[in-house]
């Protein structure tokens, strides 16, 4: 039986053109790894082992600072900081190259801003349930009036700085770091473990998605174009429109 998602765009069906999407977008890699020697390699994980146990304390100390006090936008840049520090000290970064559903080049931009709002539009609906659930809503009202009692400008900005920061880190860097076998999982499990000083367990479950999606992407595209588009897509996203979704919801 033919595969349809074969067939050429136009003809066909919406099932077989959302497979295609996700087959070049997440699952077939446009070209193989590029190898790195050990001595890079080695370079790598002994920078991302220190960048991540400081970014890690610093990203909780920065969610514990109380809502509302200019030191948050201070701390919440640091952390951008260390992130984008990391990245660079760790060695060569590339922006990666992608395939569209017909067989186009692309750098995966487009295919990272589509996905990363099919994520956004997941866990928005998601929030009509995390609205009744006082234990799960509380810590989620708590990040999101860091934005309510501040600047939402100004966290709008350092949302989009900490998000191009943590992609050239964790899927550049860190993603590197592990090698062929392990990098995606790797990559993932590290950026999860990222959020744990938080105290916020949503915040994790929301790394592990996040992470994972952007790891895929950048298996597929070598790069890091297509998991930043995904990232400001969905943490934009998530910072104007999920208050108003919990206020629905509650």
């Amino acid at each position: 039986m033919p595969d349809l998602t074969d067939a050429p765009v136009g003809r066909r069906g919406p099932v077989a053109e959302l497979r295609a999407f996700f087959r070049a977008s997440l699952l077939s890699p446009v070209g193989s790894p590029l190898p790195e020697p050990c001595g890079q390699r080695l370079r790598r994980r002994v920078v991302v082992a220190l960048t991540v146990l400081v970014g890690a304390l610093a990203l909780g100390g920065a969610l514990a600072i109380r809502p509302g006090d200019p030191l948050f936008y201070g701390a919440a840049a640091g952390v951008a900081g260390l992130w984008g520090a990391g990245a660079l000290a760790s060695g060569p970064l590339r922006l990666g190259r992608g395939r569209t559903r017909s067989g186009a080049a692309s750098r995966g931009v487009l295919q990272g801003l589509i996905l990363g709002a099919m994520l956004l539009t997941l866990f928005l609906a998601g929030a009509f349930v995390i609205a009744r659930i006082p234990v799960l809503r509380a810590p989620v009202d708590e990040i999101l009036d860091h934005a309510r009692l501040g600047s939402v400008w100004v966290v709008a900005v350092i949302t989009v700085v900490n998000g191009i920061a943590e992609e050239l880190f964790f899927r550049g860097a860190v993603y590197a770091a592990f090698g062929p076998r392990w990098d995606l999982v790797g990559s993932t499990a590290l950026y999860t473990a990222s959020t744990l000083f938080s105290g916020v367990p949503l915040l994790t479950f929301a790394a592990a998605c996040l992470g994972l999606l952007t790891a895929a992407q950048r298996r597929v595209t070598g790069g890091v174009a297509g998991p930043i588009a995904a990232h400001l897509t969905w943490s934009l996203g998530m910072l104007f429109l999920l208050g108003p979704v919990l206020t629905l919801g509650g």
